[in-house]
């Protein structure tokens, strides 16, 4: 296949040529000449060509299939590139219905969803491949640390990278990365385009975009968003969204340019832990009532600022730089539910089974700021064309943790059985087996903030080159290599440890290798090799918590760990079918982790080893994106995999399942155009069966009955949209959400406590108007 690198253009061209990713309106660009002419040799010819598919790429006419990469450091076309990344476009993503990044990821093959420890309801977790990624999620290739709500009324498209990235992402990225690409002003054109949605359970959602150049040099773009609705099904759970994005571009020069955003998002929502795992049934509690108290909350409050500095410094050289400083403020308190049975000395109904419900709480602010710098060089040596890359990066990030003092104002309703005996316990079963009135005012909750309990800071420099090398016309070389040091403290504080400060500084070293060889013009295979690193005490919010990625051991033996190292070898292959239209891509991997530290709670003074475990995951991938005909569209990702602990302190889980891991999972979203007027589509989720526990450890197991303990039910969702062209400025769209009305289970706490619910059906009528 012939080399399909990233070609440097002129600012101006550049310019128009960003405006192919801003999907969703025709835009209006400046008038030039359009006789035919030679790409190659002329870069006005190829500003032509973006504006003649600008016109053509708007709502009546989506587009699935991005050919490049938005992190500017992937100098090669997504085709070369030795390595699974699934590009989800913005017209995919809104056609599909989904708006929130959680909803949107957990449809896509090989990524599944998991819970927190004590309900953690702080906001999105992923796992990739078998990996946790909560911590591996980045915008416009800088970390976005934290975690929080994340929307996608300013994305313009989202990026998962399969297999260890740490080249590109440093820490962490074992199973992969998620990269969200925001939407940028551009001097090339003009367009605007308001949303308005209303549906079933409430759904109201309304957003604009809108582009315009102020001047020749000097283009604004404005992005905002008004929603609420209830979760499907479940009325009283519910979600509110208020935001909006700045961003402003500045063409100084033909070479220099800055663009500046500003972004905030405010979510303001009232969630739901769903049902829980019957240990005689072996299945999830379905039907269950709607039990959140009216002082549950779930709110995140997101502000950034990011400024982009781009110079050509001449043809072959340019400089780049990515400034953010950001802060969120999440908390939560939200209600559990679980099923036992009334105490003997119960009086009204000794013995008699019942459903509980309990307090879920916590609260995470973050502070941060990350600055990248970035030189590309473009240069021919010994013959061969280099596209090398060389980067330095700052980041700061410093989380503080913490609870709520909560008091329960109404006295408790039943007696019941527990670990420690009998206790008062919240009852929302009668003593008739009836529903209790008013179940949300119940515990009659008051709450104030409380103490911090883990003040999280990780101060981190990097630095770090690639290089991506012709050395024939059919064979093409990509590597890597990044440095990773980091300053870390965490002072922790728990009931049962007391307080204690952790405080080390290490070293990380990382790198990625890849070979591309072009069996014809229209496909490759691909072998690759790359390494990821996970520190102790990596997640930010979980303090001294081993079992969910927290700090493992005392600060002596957090001081003699080693980290834990991560390998992938892939094999694949990739074409460009009808006419370059779709891309069809296919992997084997294996990805390998050691040196696992494991949740072994007093037994590391006998170990003398925080690094006691070792897993491997295998499995093959596909992916299929793009136009087969100029009418029919496809998104289309499936894997199958398998996962086995490799070794543990615990011999039991020698063998296992890795906890929250689907072996086979697909998503399939289909578009076609009838005529000119009406459009037709649906998507297909499919999840394979999943088990409950802690992360990168086996999942929880029954030795007495030969069983996993926690099982989420496998699981398929169809949805289907149609759109109406109504006139040029005018579209009309419908979602039909989980047509089926299935009740399906997307997670499980490790002891089936509680078991986070899908969408019932649902739909929703969007109308837009551009302009």
């Amino acid at each position: 296949m012939k080399s399909r690198y990233h070609t440097s253009l002129s600012l101006g061209a550049k310019a128009v040529a960003t405006a192919l990713f801003f999907s969703g309106a025709p835009a209006y660009a400046a008038e030039v000449e359009t006789e035919a002419c030679d790409k190659s040799e002329n870069i006005e010819c190829q500003s032509q060509e973006a504006i003649e598919r600008i016109e053509v790429h708007g709502v009546k006419s989506s587009v699935y299939f991005y050919d490049t990469s938005g992190d500017k450091r992937r100098v090669a076309d997504l085709v070369d590139t030795p390595q699974m990344i699934t590009v989800l476009t913005q017209d995919q993503i809104q056609e599909s219905g989904l708006t929130d990044l959680k909803d949107i990821l957990s449809t896509q093959a090989g990524v599944t969803l998991g819970t927190g420890e004590n309900g953690n309801a702080f906001g999105d977790r992923y796992i990739i491949r078998g990996h946790e990624a909560r911590s591996d999620v980045f915008v416009d290739g800088l970390r976005d640390p934290g975690m929080t709500t994340r929307e996608s009324f300013a994305t313009e498209q989202v990026e998962i990278t399969k297999g260890p990235s740490s080249t590109f992402a440093g820490r962490g990225s074992s199973g992969g990365a998620v990269n969200s690409v925001t939407k940028k002003a551009s001097t090339a054109y003009n367009f605007g385009r308001v949303d308005a949605a209303v549906g079933t359970d409430d759904h109201t959602r309304f957003t604009v975009d809108y582009n315009v150049p102020l001047t020749e040099d000097v283009a604004l773009r404005i992005n905002g968003l008004i929603a609420d609705e209830d979760k499907p099904g479940r009325e009283g759970i519910s979600s509110e969204r208020n935001g909006a994005q700045l961003s402003l571009v500045y063409e100084a020069t033909d070479a220099l340019s800055f663009i500046a955003d500003g972004y905030y998002m405010k979510a303001d929502d009232v969630a739901d832990l769903g049902s829980y795992f019957d240990q005689d049934t072996r299945k999830p509690i379905e039907d269950i009532p709607v039990y959140a108290q009216d002082s549950d909350f779930l709110s995140s409050d997101v502000s950034t600022f990011t400024l982009r500095t781009e110079y050509d410094i001449s043809d072959s050289l340019t400089f780049y730089n990515a400034t953010r400083i950001g802060r969120t403020e999440n908390g939560y308190i939200t209600t559990g539910m679980s099923g036992t049975n009334r105490a003997a000395s119960d009086v009204d109904a000794p013995g008699a089974e019942t459903l509980t419900i309990s307090t879920h709480q916590g609260r995470q602010d973050v502070e941060y700021w990350n600055t990248q710098f970035n030189l590309f060089w473009n240069t021919d040596i010994l013959g061969m064309e280099n596209k090398w890359v060389f980067g330095l990066e700052y980041s700061d990030e410093s989380v503080d943790n913490g609870l709520y003092d909560i008091v329960n104002n109404n006295a408790t309703n039943c007696i019941v059985d527990g670990r420690r005996g009998e206790s008062g316990a919240y009852c929302i079963i009668d003593g008739n087996g009836d529903e209790v009135d008013n179940i949300d005012q119940l515990m009659g909750r008051t709450y104030s903030k409380g103490a911090s309990d883990a003040i999280y800071n990780i101060e981190t420099i990097s630095a770090y080159f690639m290089d991506t090398v012709a050395i024939t016309e059919e064979v093409e070389l990509f590597f890597g290599f990044r440095q990773d040091s980091f300053d870390y403290t965490n002072d922790t504080s728990s009931s049962g440890n007391g307080d204690i400060l952790y405080d080390y500084s290490d070293s990380m070293y990382n790198g990625h290798v890849g070979l591309v060889y072009s069996l014809t013009e229209a496909g490759n295979i691909y072998a690759s090799y790359s390494t990821a690193t996970n520190i102790n005490g990596g997640e930010s919010d979980l303090g001294a918590s081993c079992g969910y990625g927290g700090l493992c051991g005392t600060p002596e033996q957090v001081l003699a760990a080693d980290p834990e190292l991560v390998e992938n070898i892939e094999l694949g292959t990739k074409w460009m079918l009808f006419d370059d239209s779709v891309m069809f891509s296919a992997s084997v991997f294996q990805i390998t982790k050691d040196d696992v530290m494991e949740s072994v709670g007093d037994s590391y003074s006998t170990l003398g080893s925080l690094n006691t475990g070792k897993n491997r995951v295998e499995g093959i991938e596909i992916g299929m994106v793009g136009n087969i005909t100029d009418a029919f569209s496809i998104q289309l990702s499936a894997s199958l995999m398998d996962s086995e602990v490799l070794e543990s302190f615990n011999e039991d889980y020698i063998g296992k399942k890795l906890s929250n891991f689907a072996d086979e999972s697909a998503y399939l979203q289909l578009r076609y155009e009838i005529n000119d007027m009406f459009v037709i589509g649906g998507g297909y989720t499919y999840q394979g069966e999943m088990y409950g526990g802690q992360p990168d450890t086996a999942a929880g197991y029954d030795p007495e009955n030969d069983r996993y303990s926690v099982v989420v039910p496998a699981y398929q969702v169809v949805s289907l949209f149609a759109n109406y062209n109504a006139t040029e400025a005018l579209t009309f769209r419908i979602n039909v959400g989980n047509v089926l009305d299935e009740e399906y289970w997307t997670a499980a706490y490790r002891s089936g406590s509680f078991m986070y619910l899908g969408d019932a059906r649902n739909a929703n009528l969007t109308a837009t108007f551009e302009f």
